[in-house]
């Protein structure tokens, strides 16, 4: 078990920096794309079929880039296909929700206070909103909704506030809020797998055989482009949500949730205008600050919970271990001043990520994290300013690896 615990967080650690590596390249040239599409000027001159150009310099060079709305008159001989950082940052992030997500579905999928589940139930409710949220969407784009972008984007967004509620009521708040980034992320990956590549390859196709590409799909692979650009930050926010307990662990998390995809529209909204050159709508900061702030103070409301937290069955072999008497002393003395629902520690006013550490049920189901932090290292208590001795963490470690046995 010791070696097993120790390998996964490894494991996890390695598949989250996958998941940023991969993601940084995607939404890097994501953003550059677009950016490079809303400056193109059109002048006398260009090449046939050409739509306009761009001048850039970088590194010490000048790039001349020209947009071919379908397609040049003749095929290069070099094609690059910007499609392989979206595959592989859904796939790690997919791998993430594996590791960390199903394999711990007792203590960070599945809240019992929420909706009462076994893992398996838990794990394919959590793949049935993923896919049903694409294939929602996609019905939506191809419906005849999808010929006004403006009311198809009122529409998408009202279906994604339902979504955050709904989910809100399924899994735990972190799992909630990293499920609706995850349908998201599906969403936009399957745009460039599902819509963008095959429409591209449609256009090469056609121009290999010598006939004419049908515009109409260039049309299509661009509502859904311009889908990904203004979803991009709000997914970021959401991913990164579950280090900060105030976002999804409060009373309207799920409003604050819906309240991020406007600031993520708004702040798109102003790059894109500025990339156009179409003005510098600087309301849009202001705009984006005001929701923030009140995002902050719909945070302040409790999260209200009835009766008492339920352990797991996965949690009560470490409450039925030998060592559980002597180990909750030491959490509940060294630990609780912070990891409390009213932390008692100066400068600590909500438990650090959300982590309560004040019952039998909330310590047993965090043995995990307890024995990694404070007994397999030393990162809990920060600068161990409660003084935990090496024999109590030598008691963490002993209780973990001799659970159930």
């Amino acid at each position: 078990m010791m070696d097993f615990a120790i390998f996964w967080d490894w494991l996890s650690f390695a598949v989250r920096w996958l998941h940023v590596i991969t993601g940084i390249a995607w939404i890097g040239s994501s953003f550059y794309f677009v950016a490079l599409d809303l400056g193109l000027r059109q002048r006398p001159g260009l090449p046939a079929g050409a739509f306009g150009e761009e001048w850039q310099v970088h590194g010490g060079g000048f790039y001349h880039i020209q947009k071919y709305l379908v397609a040049p008159a003749e095929m290069p001989e070099h094609l690059t296909w910007f499609k392989w950082e979206s595959y592989a940052t859904w796939l790690s992030g997919f791998a993430m929700l594996c590791v960390v997500y199903y394999a711990g579905a007792d203590l960070f999928l599945i809240d019992p206070n929420v909706l009462p589940m076994s893992v398996p139930t838990g794990i394919l409710l959590s793949l049935a909103t993923i896919g049903v949220g694409w294939v929602v969407y996609d019905l939506l784009c191809r419906s005849p909704l999808g010929k006004s972008d403006t009311g198809l984007m009122l529409i998408l967004y009202g279906v994604l506030v339902f979504i955050a509620w709904g989910l809100t009521h399924l899994f735990t708040g972190r799992a909630a809020f990293l499920h609706l980034g995850a349908i998201t992320a599906t969403i936009m990956s399957a745009n460039v797998f599902m819509v963008i590549i095959p429409n591209q390859k449609i256009v090469v196709a056609d121009l290999i055989a010598g006939r004419k590409p049908d515009p109409k799909y260039g049309k299509i692979a661009k509502q859904r482009s311009l889908h990904n650009n203004y979803l991009t930050l709000p997914v970021l926010f959401l991913m990164l949500s579950n280090h900060y307990p105030l976002a999804f662990a409060t009373q309207f998390n799920w409003v604050i949730a819906s309240l991020v995809f406007i600031i993520g529209v708004l702040i798109r909204h102003y790059f894109n205008s500025v990339h156009a050159r179409k003005g510098n709508p600087t309301w849009t900061w202001l705009g984006a600050a005001v929701l923030f702030v009140i995002i902050i103070w719909l945070s302040t409301a409790p999260k209200v919970l009835t009766g008492e937290p339920k352990a797991s069955a996965a949690a009560e072999v470490y409450i039925a271990s030998a060592h559980f008497s002597a180990v909750r002393d030491t959490v509940l003395g060294r630990c609780s001043m912070c990891h409390t629902q009213e932390p008692v520690y100066e400068g600590i006013y909500h438990a650090p990520k959300g982590v309560m550490l004040d019952t039998d049920a909330s310590i047993a189901e965090h043995a995990r994290e307890i024995y990694l932090q404070a007994g397999r290292s030393h990162a809990m208590p920060p600068a161990n300013v409660t003084q935990i001795s090496d024999k109590e963490r030598a008691l963490l470690v002993a209780w973990f690896e001799g659970a159930g046995k």
